[in-house]
C-alpha cells in the first residue's frame, strides 16, 4: 500500500481520488471495447453477416490497411477461432463474394487473405463516419498526449496478452 500511496504523490492526487480516476477510466475502456463490438455487430446485420464473420472481414481489412495482409492462420488467432472453424468462416466470406485468398509469397503454401474489390466500398462507406468522428475527437489532443496515449494503450495491452498467454491460456485463472 506505501508504494500506491507514494505513486500517488508522485502524481500529484490522493489514493481515493486516485482509485477513483482508475475506475472511471477502466469504465470507459470497457465501454469503448463494447462500443466498437456493437460497431462490429451492426456492420454484420447491414452486411447480412454473422457476427464472427464480419469480425473477421473487419480484421482482414484492417490489416490490408496497415500494410499487412492475413494468413488464415494469424485470421484465426485474431478472432479466436480453431483452424477448422476458421476455414469454414473464410469459405462462407469466398462464396459471399467478400474475401479472396491469393498466393503472394515466393513460398506458395502461404495464402493471404484480401478483402475482394466489393466489399472495400461498402465497409468504407460503413466505417467513414466513424473514423471521421474518431479522427475529429482525437485531433483535439497535442502529439504528445496521443504519444502518452499510445504508451498508455500500449502497456495495457502487453498487459493484457501476457495475462491470456500465462494465467489465462486455459481459460481461466491458475490455480
Amino acid at each position: 500500500m506505501a508504494d500506491a500511496d507514494a505513486a500517488a504523490d508522485r502524481n500529484g492526487g490522493g489514493g481515493d481520488d486516485d482509485a477513483t480516476r482508475v475506475d472511471h477510466l477502466m469504465d470507459g475502456l470497457r465501454a469503448f471495447g463494447a462500443n466498437y463490438t456493437e460497431f462490429t455487430r451492426r456492420f454484420a446485420t447491414w452486411l447480412g453477416l454473422h457476427s464472427t464473420d464480419a469480425a473477421a472481414l473487419v480484421e482482414i481489412l484492417y490489416a490490408e490497411d496497415q500494410g499487412t495482409p492475413l494468413s488464415p492462420a494469424r485470421l484465426s488467432e485474431r478472432v479466436s477461432l480453431s483452424s477448422g472453424a476458421t476455414a469454414i468462416l473464410l469459405k462462407r466470406l469466398e462464396q459471399a463474394g467478400h474475401i479472396v485468398r491469393t498466393r503472394e509469397s515466393t513460398d506458395r503454401r502461404v495464402v493471404t487473405l484480401r478483402s475482394s474489390p466489393d466489399i472495400r466500398p461498402r465497409a468504407e462507406a460503413f466505417f467513414g463516419p466513424y473514423a471521421e468522428r474518431m479522427a475529429e475527437a482525437m485531433s483535439a489532443y497535442s502529439p504528445q498526449e496521443i504519444q502518452r496515449f499510445e504508451d498508455f494503450i500500449g502497456r495495457l495491452r502487453s498487459t493484457m496478452d501476457a495475462l491470456l498467454a500465462d494465467e489465462y491460456r486455459d481459460g481461466g485463472p491458475a490455480a
